[in-house]
């Protein structure tokens, strides 16, 4: 793969930390993309999609709040008057579960999570929360409406589960490590669509803090071998034709390996992180720069690259602590 060209470093403008700034309200779309597919997309903040089957309905992320969540169930309603028995979760982070409490009145029975991403709740799910809240006030509206502790699995699997909603196959993936180590994904065979969560982003910013950049792309070219001919990514608008999947799928893969990339050289040059970053984004801005959340995750995709090419392999715990003496460190 070609990778962009090194200009110098030039020094970061002091930013405002992550998504604070970030407070206008998203146009919500609500997409059809087959008889038992739906994709609830807001401009790039984190999606939402909906399967329906021939007796109940499976949620793949639950947004960040239960307020939130109610949207959500508004236009499921809208379609459908069958039970919203699963939730399945992509991965751990806040904004993708802790909404989970509103569908218990919509008949949500089982929640549905790999074994790994159960662990990485175990280990930091309560710190994630904490930082996440600080990092994207707008997203977790009424926060009030979250239960007191975190969103639990009810079901665990590894590797591959597979799901019938009467007729309908869904198939529940954990083709690779990427995103996070628990990465998790929904097939529909017979129709060629895929909910990828945060391992495929369309115009955003794939968030990094917690990744293996090491394995993302082979984790990409997993999901790329199921010929997907529609596909819901973490963020951004649905993919709706083989060709924006494919596009959705080198994008992200260009992005994760232009990053890693320029931090690789920095690593090798025996730069320190602060420097490193400033190289990072001099590089990447002119490609990437008008993505949905690029100044945000920059910072913390930086960091976790310079980790795992020195001496962390795995992903160190965010604490809300931490992200501000790292932002601080890199933007201050």
């Amino acid at each position: 793969m070609a990778h962009l060209p090194l200009p110098p470093p030039a020094m970061s403008t002091t930013k405002t930390f992550a998504s604070a700034a970030d407070l206008q309200v998203k146009q919500v779309r609500f997409d059809k993309l087959s008889e038992h597919a739906y994709a609830y997309t807001a401009e790039g903040d984190p999606n939402t999609g909906v399967i329906i089957g021939d007796d109940a309905v499976m949620v793949i992320d639950t947004q960040a709040t239960p307020v939130m969540a109610q949207d959500v169930i508004r236009r499921i309603r809208e379609v459908t008057d069958k039970p919203i028995r699963y939730l399945l979760l992509s991965h751990y982070h806040a904004v993708r579960v802790l909404g989970a409490s509103a569908y218990r009145a919509e008949g949500a029975e089982h929640i549905i999570a790999s074994e790994d991403t159960r662990a990485l709740i175990v280990e930091r799910g309560q710190f994630d929360k904490d930082s996440e809240i600080g990092r994207f006030p707008r997203l977790f509206q009424d926060l009030q409406s979250v239960p007191e502790g975190l969103t639990w699995p009810t079901l665990t699997f590894q590797q591959k589960m597979t799901l019938w909603l009467g007729q309908l196959e869904v198939q529940i993936l954990q083709p690779g490590r990427g995103h996070t180590k628990g990465d998790t994904v929904a097939w529909l065979p017979e129709e060629k669509i895929l909910f990828s969560g945060d391992l495929v982003e369309f115009d955003a910013t794939p968030y990094a803090g917690d990744a293996y950049f090491k394995d993302w792309p082979q984790t990409l070219e997993r999901i790329a071998a199921l010929q997907p001919e529609k596909l819901v990514p973490g963020r951004g608008a649905a993919l709706q034709t083989p060709a924006q999947v494919q596009a959705g799928l080198a994008g992200t893969r260009a992005f994760i390996s232009d990053l890693y990339h320029s931090v690789q050289q920095g690593v090798a040059r025996g730069e320190d992180l602060r420097r490193v970053y400033q190289g990072t984004y001099a590089r990447l801005q002119p490609r990437y720069g008008q993505w949905v959340i690029f100044n945000h995750c920059m910072p913390f995709d930086v960091t976790r690259a310079y980790d795992e090419a020195t001496q962390y392999p795995d992903p160190r715990i965010w604490t809300a602590e931490r992200d501000l003496q790292m932002w601080q460190a890199l933007e201050g």
